[in-house]
């Protein structure tokens, strides 16, 4: 069985869920292999981390040398794993940096693409993607067919799968380029922590739009209630109510997650084009002829300032 590589996503070597999401993906297509870039005290928490969500091999590879560094020195490390193991696959998170690193990957292989995965299949020995495409008006379903597939999968893609069992593990040195250490992090600041899951990673998610009026504790205590994250329409963003880092759509952030919440929000073709990939929508609006109610799953007809606040008290007192 071959190889699938999994480009470990983390911080500090703590391991995001969207790692495990592409690991349960791995088994379809074949072996899950982990890589892990990053501190070698970090390593083993990594590895025990992965190998519990069927990893069956770990590769680490120790970044002293390319600390701080850019995303160049991570796609020649993949490059030089992807021509020991002759993988079938290598997957990666569908964030900014992962679909850099991605794009880097496959020109130095000289392989295909394919970026924004919602699904991916193994289809006999073929790796057969599926997509929402121009600006989330069509679903097609790819392939690539030079080279090894190199496929960024979005996060929510697939319910990660626990499972008993122990990996092996290889350290692997990589010899990294003069040319691939060209452009540094010289200084950076942590984001603030709200408490709440990251937006594109976030199962659930409550977003408010121009119906708001500004004004978003209906939205955050919705929000706060489901466990979910907050985001925003660019009406919202553009008014100055939430930061960009909050929005939602074409410009904004993509997200699939497993509910979508809308909530004064009409439902422009921008907006619908970042969440319309979500399992479940339900959307609250007053404008029973809001073009948001003919994507949804569930509408509620109704002022989102009587309406949510009704139905976080109401999701409160069945939590305890």
């Amino acid at each position: 069985m071959s190889e699938v590589l999994v480009l470990i996503d983390h911080v500090d070597g703590a391991v995001r869920k969207p790692t495990y999401e592409l690991l349960a993906i791995a088994k379809r297509l074949g072996e899950p292999s982990a890589v892990f870039i990053g501190s070698a005290d970090q390593a083993a928490a990594a590895t025990e981390a992965v190998t519990k969500f069927g990893a069956a091999k770990v590769y680490t590879v120790d970044d002293t040398e390319i600390k701080g560094y850019l995303v160049a020195p991570k796609a020649e490390v993949l490059q030089q794993l992807a021509e020991k193991a002759s993988p079938a696959a290598i997957l990666i998170t569908s964030s900014a940096e992962g679909k850099e690193i991605a794009g880097r990957l496959a020109i130095k292989l000289g392989s295909g693409i394919i970026t924004d995965a919602v699904d991916v299949q193994a289809d006999g020995d073929t790796v057969v993607t599926t997509q929402s495409v121009f600006a989330g008006n069509y679903t097609v379903q790819a392939k690539v067919t030079q080279g090894t597939p190199i496929i960024t999968v979005k996060p929510n893609a697939a319910a990660p799968e626990e499972e008993a069992g122990s990996g092996t593990v290889e350290e692997f040195a990589a010899t990294i380029s003069d040319g691939a250490k060209t452009a540094q992090i010289v200084a950076s600041q942590p984001r603030k922590a709200t408490g709440r899951p990251e937006l594109t990673e976030a199962a659930i998610v409550v977003s408010g739009g121009r119906g708001t009026g500004g004004n978003f504790e209906p939205i955050e205590g919705l929000a706060d209630a489901l466990g979910a994250a907050v985001g925003a329409s660019r009406a919202a963003v553009d008014s100055g109510w939430m930061p960009h880092t909050f929005q939602v759509g074409q410009t904004g952030k993509t997200v699939s997650p497993q509910l979508y919440v809308a909530n004064g929000i009409s439902g422009a073709i921008q907006h619908r084009a970042g969440m319309q990939t979500s399992k479940t929508i339900i959307a609250v609006n007053k404008d029973d002829e809001a073009p948001i109610f003919e994507l949804v799953d569930f509408g509620v007809v109704g002022d989102l300032h009587a309406v949510l606040p009704a139905a976080t008290e109401a999701i409160n007192q069945r939590k305890g």
